[in-house]
């Protein structure tokens, strides 16, 4: 203890330290009685506590500052509801392979098992760090001190290698406040602060880069692990060296511009005809960084997205789990995108110096965007009030500056955004994708602009989802952040209404009062914004939009539009099983309400 005595720092201080040589600059949180030593040696620190008025705030900021930063992302929680609260972002984070470490405050270790305040312990004692099992890498509840150091260090490695995802460092409150020595943090001290990534052998490369240089229409689709692995300049270079026409999954929209001379779209239930059609004639699909989700994949179902077997399949993904998981694979490799892609791309240049071109191919793309844009024209310009959802994002497409950030919700923000809206700067979306989590998006624009602040960040996102958790405006004021809200508000739980209506006739449970021209007695979004003392102004007009976005970027002020709309589907050309669950043996989708 003499040692503990000279060094006089606790826990929570040495946590500080650790962090602060990490690098990290924000950490994400709401205070409560089990963490408050931490916050005491946050203080003293440079690091940035981040203040929210609900945890899932903290987790959903912290999963859009990991996307935008590439690194692990920190959030400090109170114990039981703290932590539950915090769950649904967590297990969002973990769903789209997003690193985060959560630390957690817990009952002291001197009480386990006699039920103080807030312990969770229905089956077992002190077992509130288990709640986070079935979505976190690992979750540790540390009950020594002097094991802290390495579990951090362990804890960060994890979140950040591999599939990467969040974990738990779950700690009970009197650990926080023991004073201990240095020793076991000054051992991790210049330990490596992240893991090599695997790459493929020249012999794979040749394999893959020949398979695809003999192919007769083979098509490259790629995830979110392209942006995960920040392979986007790796995978454009390929794709424009082997004339790889490029699908994507709704995680990988970014991965390449939108409106590169390549890009064939998204698939799946909202990919449009040519995505999905040049995908079923594939006989190679060159697959990187993707999980084949089911609506991106027409829920499997041959014929629509698919035809896999007949279309051979290259497969390559940090994750070994993910290869071969929904379709038989020909070659599977495991590895990092950008590193597997370097290697092709030196490997396809020795092999084939000239490169391949398919000018036949980029004008059938460019026909089909001029057509498809032609077909959404009368939509895209319509002066309708409440305004038609291509025209909102049409505007705020002209009004947006090429590298600006957009989070998304679900529904039109997200589905539409997928099909309808150019992302022209590779990893400047940011989607709820495997939890397709309602709220997301507006607590995810806090944490894009804490990591971007030069760069301009609006969240698209419904009504539904921006009522989700208003109170983040609190902090966005509170930290004078110029992100701007779009509320897509059609005064409805739109997607499930169009669905519930086109399969039982009615929208029992899932539209509001009133109408999205006249709510009635709903909440007045701009009324809320401005009580929480952000701009917020309420649209009247479809003209109005365009000059409302140029003033909310001009004045760099946290700005909420509530923007009327028409609760229209957005288009499909793909499958999805709930329909014939639904409606079975009918062809029947989603309507308008």
């Amino acid at each position: 203890m003499d040692g503990a005595k000279l060094d006089g720092k606790t826990v929570a201080e040495h946590i500080v330290d650790f962090l602060e040589r990490r690098e990290v600059k924000h950490v994400f949180g709401l205070c409560g009685h089990t963490n408050i030593a931490v916050l005491a040696a946050l203080a003293e620190s440079p690091i940035d506590f981040v203040t929210v008025r609900h945890e899932q705030i903290a987790s959903h900021a912290a999963d859009a500052y990991a996307r935008v930063t590439g690194k692990a992302s920190v959030v400090l929680s109170h114990l039981s509801p703290g932590l539950t609260n915090c769950a649904t972002g967590v297990a969002n984070a973990a769903l789209d392979c997003i690193p985060m470490v959560v630390i957690a405050g817990d009952i002291p270790t001197h009480y386990y098992g006699k039920h103080p305040h807030q312990e969770v312990n229905l089956h077992a004692d002190a077992a509130q760090w288990e709640i986070y099992r079935p979505f976190v890498k690992r979750a540790w509840r540390v009950d020594r001190a002097d094991l802290m150091a390495e579990i951090l260090e362990k804890a960060f490695h994890l979140a950040e290698s591999g599939q990467p995802g969040p974990v738990l460092v779950n700690v009970p409150m009197d650990i926080f406040s023991e004073v201990i020595p240095s020793d076991s943090f000054d051992r991790i001290r210049d330990n490596t602060r992240a893991l090599k990534k695997p790459s493929i052998d020249d012999e794979t490369a040749r394999e893959i880069v020949e398979a695809l240089a003999q192919a007769e229409n083979p098509v490259a689709y790629v995830g979110g692990g392209i942006l995960l692995a920040q392979a986007s300049e790796e995978l454009r270079e390929f794709a424009e060296h082997m004339g790889l026409p490029v699908a994507h999954s709704l995680m990988g929209k970014g991965a390449l511009r939108d409106d590169h001379p390549l890009v064939l779209g998204m698939t799946g239930f909202w990919g449009t005809e040519l995505v999905n059609q040049s995908c079923l004639n594939a006989d190679y699909i060159f697959a990187v960084g993707t999980r084949f989700k089911e609506a991106d994949c027409s829920s499997w179902y041959p014929g629509y997205t698919f035809n896999i077997p007949g279309s051979k399949v290259i497969h390559i993904d940090i994750e070994p789990q993910e290869i071969g998981r929904n379709y038989p694979t020909e070659i599977g490799v495991v590895a990092d995108a950008k590193a597997a892609l370097r290697a092709l791309n030196r490997v396809a240049r020795e092999m084939y110096p000239n490169g391949f071109k398919h000018p036949a191919l980029e004008q059938k793309i460019t026909d089909f965007r001029t057509e498809f844009k032609a077909r959404n024209v009368e939509m895209a310009t319509s002066s309708a009030f409440p305004m038609m959802p291509e025209r909102i994002l049409a505007d705020t497409r002209k009004a947006l500056p090429e590298d600006a950030i957009i989070t998304t919700d679900v529904g039109w923000n997200k589905n539409g955004v997928g099909q309808q809206f150019d992302i022209l700067t590779p990893g400047s979306i940011l989607t709820p994708g495997g939890f397709a989590t309602m709220g997301f998006g507006p607590p995810g624009a806090i944490g894009a602009k804490l990591a971007a602040p030069d760069r301009v960040v609006l969240s698209l996102v419904g009504d539904g989802g921006f009522g989700q958790n208003p109170s983040m405006l609190a902090t966005a004021v509170e930290l004078d952040l110029g992100i701007i809200w779009l509320v897509m508000n059609n005064n409805a739980f739109g997607t499930i209404a169009g669905l519930q209506k086109a399969h039982y006739g009615l929208t029992y449970g899932t539209t509001f009062p009133g109408s999205a021209a006249a709510p009635a007695n709903g909440p007045g979004y701009a009324d809320i914004a401005r009580a929480y003392g952000a701009e917020g102004h309420r649209l009247s007009a479809a003209d109005e939009l365009l000059p409302a976005l140029d003033a909310a970027i001009a004045s760099g002020k946290p700005t909420v539009l509530d923007v009327p709309m028409i609760n229209n589907p957005t288009p499909t050309t793909g499958h999805w099983n709930i329909l014939d669950i639904y409606s079975p043996d009918k062809e029947v989708s989603h309507v308008a309400t």
